[in-house]
């Protein structure tokens, strides 16, 4: 499948390298609006969504520069790993030389793989993140659900993705079919969490900007009949 406009910044040379400073800040403050998070105050956000715990395992989906995934490896206590995943080279070598920097580099690690074929064992993590990608596959709700699988019983699923913009009504798949970038309308990532069979939904809005939120359900304890 050709690649969209959108999806070859992110395999290119160039944009890795003011991603993080430049361009993330910049389009993302532009779609959240002045009273959108911050990039920090975002991040508050996101380890709000998945409580983690020290020693949790994380994987963090389509991870681009690390940035994401930098900043939940802070929050794992030393036993805890967090695994960034993307499908761009590019971005896959930012991130590795980006962290390299950091005193918790060895809870870090990088791997390349698609969002949908998941590399990975059925309920190996304790958290999954993917933060301003969504938008960006050619089968978001295919992806969510490998997202869904991977989380063991108990575990959070955190999005930050796009959200139609009232006003533009068709133009909205025009922009889309542009650039490459989808707009999710105002429940359809809200739902698709609850048909994959997660509880506790949350969802808020910024501007063009949604954050959505669910965690799957522990794993139900089978009672037994008293001898």
């Amino acid at each position: 499948m050709d690649r969209t406009l959108a999806q070859r910044l992110m395999h290119s040379a160039a944009l890795p390298a003011i991603y993080e400073r430049l361009w993330r800040p910049a389009l993302l403050g532009l779609a959240k609006g002045p009273l959108g998070p911050t990039t920090a105050q975002e991040m508050t956000l996101l380890r709000g969504m998945l409580v983690l715990a020290p020693g949790a395992r994380v994987l963090d989906v389509a991870c681009g520069p690390g940035n994401v995934a930098r900043a939940l490896a802070a929050h794992v206590g030393d036993s805890g790993r967090v695994v960034g995943l993307d499908a761009s080279l590019t971005m896959l070598a930012k991130a590795s030389s980006e962290s390299a920097r950091y005193v918790y580099r060895d809870r870090l690690r990088f791997l390349r793989a698609d969002a949908v074929e998941l590399p990975f064992r059925p309920e190996s993590f304790d958290a999954v993140s993917c933060f301003a990608a969504l938008y960006l596959f050619d089968r978001p709700f295919d992806a969510l659900a490998a997202m869904a699988a991977v989380l063991r019983p108990g575990g959070r699923l955190a999005i930050m993705t796009t959200r139609r913009a009232p006003l533009l009504g068709p133009l909205n798949e025009v922009f889309g079919q542009v650039s490459g970038v989808r707009m999710f309308g105002d429940t359809e990532v809200e739902s698709a969490l609850c048909r994959l069979g997660l509880t506790g939904v949350t969802r808020r809005t910024t501007g063009l900007i949604q954050f959505v939120a669910g965690q799957r359900p522990e794993t139900p304890r089978v009672s037994r009949a008293a001898p």
